[in-house]
């Protein structure tokens, strides 16, 4: 959407960081039996889908409208962020978990450390890539907002997810360097163990609030607040207006339905009304290209 971050380059920047740490995760894991290496190689295999599926998500939302969706397909992409959301808890996080504590009940040595070490190294290198490419992203977005205060009212869920993923990615990296080290220098492979579960609590909370908002979206969500009132002070100076009396916005995706009820300033009659209000619904259109859908209802008393 206008004024928003590009979610196709920070979706494949993320594909391609993810599928080359996961085959040099997938070598790492077979060498040396780490629990929170295989973790994180599935936590990667599973991130590759995600993207697939996001992709496969801002495609369907492209599809015009019919007459079984007169507003277009644009929120098929919450659905399939939504469904991201559940695959990083499940595949991700379960499963993360499950292993840790079968590792934690049944520690076993690790065999040729450096190669796990070594590949961990690499991927926070090429997560922090993707991070990077991310954040650009992000920033274009979110302004002189927070990150915290962007992901609670960004409306890109693609974008929102992909953030979620690389910073559960990129930590949990960190998180099986750490065990790793840990298990060597101490002799004890039970910090093997903690560093998978704590892999998969991470993936799980970053699950739960990314749910969270793609769940808000999937209901119906207006426009983020700060564009909804750039929307709402572009309508207060038309001069065809004295007053905007309601407005309400609802994202579709990466595009929106806008309903303004509005007093106006002057009035010249049926044809000289309906004039004004296209002259505005044009205006609208053209300084936020991301409005498809435009409803104006002039004061009732005008038309009394």
């Amino acid at each position: 959407m206008a004024g928003g971050g590009d979610s196709t380059r920070a979706i494949f920047f993320a594909l391609g960081a993810n599928f080359a740490i996961a085959v040099a995760k997938g070598v790492a894991a077979f060498f040396t039996g780490s629990s929170a290496m295989l973790a994180e190689t599935v936590h990667s295999l599973a991130d590759c889908g995600n993207q697939l599926l996001l992709l496969l998500g801002m495609r369907q939302a492209k599809a015009p409208p019919s007459p079984d969706y007169p507003l277009g397909y644009g929120k098929a992409i919450y659905f399939w962020s939504f469904l991201v959301a559940v695959m990083l808890f499940t595949v991700g996080g379960m499963f993360s978990l499950y292993e840790g504590i079968h590792k934690l009940q049944h520690p076993e040595p690790l065999q040729q450390w450096w190669w796990a070490a070594g590949v961990l190294v690499f991927g926070i290198i090429a997560e922090s890539v993707s991070m990077r490419a991310c954040l650009q992203e992000v920033n274009k977005a979110r302004g002189n907002r927070s990150l915290w205060q962007w992901f609670r009212e960004s409306r890109q869920a693609e974008l929102v997810v992909i953030f979620g993923e690389d910073l559960a990615a990129l930590l949990g990296l960190v998180f099986a360097l750490v065990a790793v080290l840990l298990a060597v220098y101490t002799g004890n492979a039970l910090w093997d163990a903690i560093g998978t579960i704590a892999i998969g609590a991470l993936l799980i909370v970053v699950a739960v609030f990314v749910a969270i908002e793609v769940k808000a979206m999937l209901i119906g969500q207006s426009v983020d607040p700060a564009r909804q009132q750039q929307m709402r002070e572009f309508l207060e100076s038309r001069p065809e207006i004295a007053r905007v009396i309601s407005l309400i916005t609802l994202q579709l995706g990466n595009e929106v339905l806008v309903s303004v009820q509005a007093q106006m300033r002057e009035e010249h009659g049926v044809i000289g009304l309906i004039d004004q209000i296209n002259a505005v619904e044009r205006a609208l259109k053209q300084s936020f290209p991301e409005v498809k859908w435009s409803f104006f209802e002039p004061d009732r008393k005008l038309l009394a």
